[in-house]
């Protein structure tokens, strides 16, 4: 599939002898923002970075999200070199997880230090958002935690305030379970600044908790610029699926997009059970020739 990407992709196509354009060297079109989260793509990352990459860009994905942040560099490149890489496949990176432990001391601290790094590391590889990607397991069982959290959020939210980003915050189920009779998740939306701290939803993961994404862009509008958008499989064990190959009915959501502040989505699948660059080029094929986006 990589191969006849590059085909297409090249520009020109040969017919009997002759050259012939594509339709759009005459037309004026708006090419589609298509997202990945690398996450989805972890270790061929890891395993060859520039062969993993290009396949990315041969399917068509032109916006990416990072997960590989350590030690001030991204997948062990600087964030300039990783920039530059990306650049030139044509792939323009809009966001990036970062992931510190909570902290309870006020004021300076280390942690925060680390944080003011990694904002400058953020901005300096070409994003525009950074996402706090996940809650640590020892937190979760306590609503004062998620107090906690909603402070810290608050804190990195005007680091990255500093330094013209937007902090983001990544749910996953465990955030909509009851805890002393509240929903966790909704605390951490009421809790936060609006301004400094903005919802990665992750489609996927509201809907496994039973609640509907549309509930919560109507109650919080604005708040979700970013989706994380992946399917479910028809199983007991709702599975994860490629985008277009489960349960999940998207043109409804995405007719919220404006509602939702939606500025990028990025397709991740945590898990597959095929290859995941076969995965995440399914899933593309489906989202880049649906009529909703």
């Amino acid at each position: 599939m990589t191969d006849r990407r590059s085909f297409i992709k090249s520009g020109l196509f040969i017919l009997g002898g002759s050259m012939i354009l594509p339709l759009n060297a005459f037309t004026k079109t708006k090419r589609k923002t298509i997202g990945i989260q690398l996450y989805t793509v972890r270790d061929a990352l890891y395993e060859n970075l520039e062969n993993t990459l290009n396949s990315i860009s041969s399917i068509g994905y032109n916006s990416l999200e990072l997960a590989g942040y350590h030690e001030r560099k991204f997948y062990g490149l600087l964030p300039s070199e990783f920039k530059k890489r990306v650049n030139e496949l044509g792939l323009e990176i809009n966001s990036s997880h970062v992931l510190f432990p909570l902290t309870k001391e006020k004021g300076e601290c280390k942690i925060m230090e680390k944080w003011k790094k990694a904002a400058e590391d953020v901005k300096n590889v070409g994003a525009t958002y950074l996402v706090f990607p996940y809650l640590d397991p020892m937190y979760r069982d306590e609503l004062t935690n998620y107090h906690l959290l909603s402070d810290n959020l608050n804190k990195i939210g005007e680091i990255c305030k500093n330094n013209e980003l937007q902090l983001a915050y990544h749910n996953h189920d465990f955030e909509f379970f009851h805890l002393d009779g509240q929903i966790p998740y909704n605390l951490v939306l009421n809790k936060t600044d609006k301004q400094l701290v903005k919802m990665e939803i992750d489609l996927y993961w509201i809907i496994k908790a039973g609640k509907n994404p549309i509930d919560y862009f109507k109650s919080y509008p604005g708040r979700f610029p970013l989706w994380h958008v992946k399917d479910m499989e028809n199983s007991p064990e709702k599975f994860f699926a490629e985008v277009g190959k489960g349960t999940i009915d998207f043109e409804p959501i995405f007719s919220k997009a404006k509602l939702a502040g939606l500025d990028y989505f990025f397709v991740e699948q945590d898990y597959s059970r095929r290859d995941p660059l076969e995965s995440i080029e399914m899933s593309y094929d489906y989202l880049v020739n649906s009529d909703f986006i």
